[in-house]
C-alpha cells in the first residue's frame, strides 16, 4: 500500500508537471500568435525594422535572433573548452581533497544572481574592452564572456558526472594497451561520456539563450544587426524584458510573438539534445569499446610493445 501511495504521488507530480507546461505553452502562443498571423511569418522573422508605436507599426525581430545567435554562440566558444577542462581535472586529475573543494566552488557559481554578474561586467569588464579593443564597451563580446562564465555550473556538474559515470574496466583497458594517462581522458573517457557532455552543452546554450539582466546589463541593447562582436545589439529576451512593462496593444502582443520564437528556439534545443544523445548511445552500441577505441590504441604502440602485449 506504501508503495502504490508513492506511485501514485509521483504520477500525480509528474501531471502537473505535464499540465503547468500546456497551461504556459497555450497562454504564450494564444498571445502572440495572432499577431504572427496578422504581420506574416515571414515578415515578422526576416525583417530588422521594430518600431511598435505610432500610426504605421513595424514589428521584425530578425537583427534580435541575430543578436541572440551571436551571444549564444559566444558563451558556448568561451564556456564550453573552460568547463570542459574543469570537469576533466576535477574528475580525473585532481586530488580527492582538491576535486571536493572545486565542485562546490563551480555550483556556487549558479547561486550568484544575474544582476550580480551583469553589474561585475558593467564596472570592470566592459571598460576593460572598450579601452584595450575599441567600441563601446556593452557589446557582443562583453556579453558573451559573462554568459561563459554562467553557464559553467551547469556544463562542468553535468560533464563531471558522465566522466566519473565511465565504467572503471574503460580506464584499466586503456591502461593495459598502453596508453598513456591523457590519451585515456581523451580518446576514450571524453567519448565514452561523450552523451552527457552533449546535454551539458546544450543545457549550457539553453541557460545563454534564454538570459535575461545580465544581458540587458552588457549587450547595449542597441536595435542594428550586429557586425562584429565589438558591437552593440539586442536580444529577445532583453527585448522583452526592457519593454513589456509599458507595452499595450499590438506592442505587447508582438512581444509575446517575441516569446513563441524564443519557445521555440528551446524546443528545437532540447531536441537536437535528444537526437545528438541518441546517435552517440547507437554509435556506442554498434561499435564495441575493445573494437572502436582500445584497438586504435593497440595499433598505435611501437612494434615492440605489440609483441610483448
Amino acid at each position: 500500500m506504501k508503495e502504490r501511495l508513492i506511485g501514485f504521488l509521483l504520477f500525480l507530480s509528474a501531471l502537473v508537471s505535464l499540465a503547468s507546461l500546456a497551461v504556459i505553452t497555450f497562454f504564450i502562443f494564444e498571445a502572440g500568435l495572432p499577431l504572427i498571423f496578422k504581420v506574416g511569418l515571414g515578415t515578422f522573422l526576416e525583417s530588422s525594422a521594430w518600431s511598435p508605436s505610432g500610426k504605421n507599426p513595424q514589428f521584425g525581430i530578425a537583427s534580435m535572433i541575430l543578436g541572440s545567435v551571436w551571444v549564444t554562440l559566444g558563451a558556448i566558444v568561451v564556456g564550453v573548452p573552460l568547463g570542459l577542462a574543469v570537469a576533466i581535472f576535477s574528475a580525473e586529475l585532481a586530488p580527492p581533497r582538491l576535486a571536493a573543494i572545486i565542485r562546490p566552488v563551480i555550483q556556487l557559481l549558479a547561486g550568484i544572481p544575474s544582476v550580480i554578474y551583469g553589474f561585475i561586467g558593467l564596472t570592470i569588464l566592459a571598460p576593460l574592452v572598450r579601452t584595450t579593443l575599441g567600441g563601446p564597451g556593452l557589446s557582443v563580446l562583453t556579453a558573451a564572456l559573462i554568459l561563459g562564465i554562467m553557464i559553467l555550473p551547469s556544463i562542468v556538474s553535468i560533464s563531471e558526472d558522465a566522466l566519473r559515470a565511465v565504467p572503471r574496466a574503460y580506464r584499466e583497458g586503456a591502461l593495459a594497451v598502453g596508453a598513456t594517462p591523457w590519451q585515456t581522458i581523451w580518446r576514450v573517457l571524453v567519448p565514452a561520456a561523450r552523451s552527457g557532455i552533449v546535454a551539458s552543452i546544450i543545457l549550457g546554450m539553453g541557460r545563454a539563450l534564454g538570459e535575461t539582466m545580465a544581458v540587458i546589463m552588457m549587450l547595449g541593447n542597441a536595435l542594428q544587426v550586429p557586425r562584429s562582436p565589438l558591437d552593440s545589439a539586442t536580444t529577445l529576451t532583453s527585448n522583452i524584458g526592457l519593454e513589456l512593462a509599458y507595452a499595450s496593444g499590438a506592442h505587447r502582443e508582438a512581444l509575446f510573438a517575441t516569446g513563441v520564437v524564443l519557445f521555440v528556439l528551446i524546443m528545437v534545443l532540447n531536441m537536437l539534445a535528444n537526437v545528438l544523445t541518441g546517435r552517440v548511445v547507437l554509435w556506442r552500441t554498434r561499435l564495441p569499446v575493445s573494437r572502436s577505441i582500445f584497438a586504435r590504441l593497440r595499433g598505435r604502440q611501437p612494434a615492440g610493445d605489440r609483441s610483448g602485449s
